[in-house]
């Protein structure tokens, strides 16, 4: 028989060994989950002795982390800008980097706008941030998976925000009525070319959605289109914000210009490296 403390230091040592970074801190919260406990709670028990079910139970947690799926995907949840989200393989996991984005969209709107547009929301994270953020803001998202807006369903349900946040199945614009007009647009469409894609972690290349990472032409393709068409429905003075590729700006600043664009922005993330783009019709 193990004790809890044995089982978790075998578990990092396993998962160390697959590649996982953080595999300690991983091996805690597969274990927690598993048993139902919070990692305070696991420090309180290393000499507790395991059962034979208690051991099945975090076994094929393990066995999917140290295949490198998400840890998120595994849990079943995140924790994101303040809010727990469902998440599993119909949508990315939310991540850091935008969690700045909505920081920055705050600093730029202290006051509420009154309609916001979310494109490509996948789990829901950035449109029901915002709902949050902004009460008395109408929130429409769209997406182009009905996989992602049912998952982005259910977290607005978990989140009682069902009645402030309208999800739309749309190709970008596509289903966009042509009327329609908000004062911030937000996205953080897919932006990776092929090759940064195939580059990335395995969590990334092999269980998240390539579709809702990679766009053609270097990874510009469908910030391409969402500059193009944004100007028609942004009220004047409405806002876009971008999350982007990080050698992307340069062709981005030239074709917000393009599109019309008044005042245009460039924002660092946390590493210094180019990531946000923001722009004023």
């Amino acid at each position: 028989m193990s004790t809890l403390l044995e089982i978790l230091q075998k578990t990092a040592d396993f998962l160390g060994k697959k590649g996982v970074e953080s595999a300690r801190l991983n091996a805690e919260l597969l274990i927690g989950h598993a048993l139902g406990l919070k990692r305070m709670q696991l420090y309180l028990q290393f000499e507790r002795v395991l059962t034979e079910a208690e051991l099945e139970r975090i076994r094929p947690l393990v066995k999917r982390r140290g295949l490198r799926e998400p840890l998120q995907y595994i849990l079943g949840e995140t924790e994101w800008f303040g809010l727990r989200l469902k998440v599993d393989r119909r949508a990315l996991i939310p991540r850091p980097e935008t969690e700045l984005l909505m920081e920055l969209v705050a600093s730029f709107l202290p006051a509420a706008p009154a309609a916001i547009l979310d494109l490509g929301t996948g789990t829901g994270a950035i449109a029901l941030a915002l709902a949050t953020r902004y009460p008395g803001a109408k929130v429409t998202a769209v997406d182009a998976s009905d996989d992602a807006l049912a998952l982005a369903l259910e977290n607005a349900q978990a989140l009682a925000l069902t009645d402030r946040v309208t999800l739309v199945r749309s190709d970008w614009f596509s289903a966009v009525p042509a009327d329609f007009r908000c004062d911030l647009m937000v996205s953080n469409p897919p932006y990776l070319s092929s090759l940064e894609t195939a580059a990335a972690e395995p969590e990334v290349r092999i269980h998240e959605p390539v579709a809702a990472l990679t766009a053609d032409e270097s990874g510009t393709s469908d910030l391409r289109k969402i500059i193009a068409a944004a100007p028609a429905f942004l009220n004047a003075g409405g806002l876009l914000a971008l999350e982007t590729g990080i050698d992307q700006h340069a062709v981005l600043r030239r074709l917000l210009e393009e599109a019309g664009f008044a005042r245009i922005e460039s924002r660092q993330d946390l590493t210094g490296r180019d990531r946000f783009m923001f722009a004023w019709r």
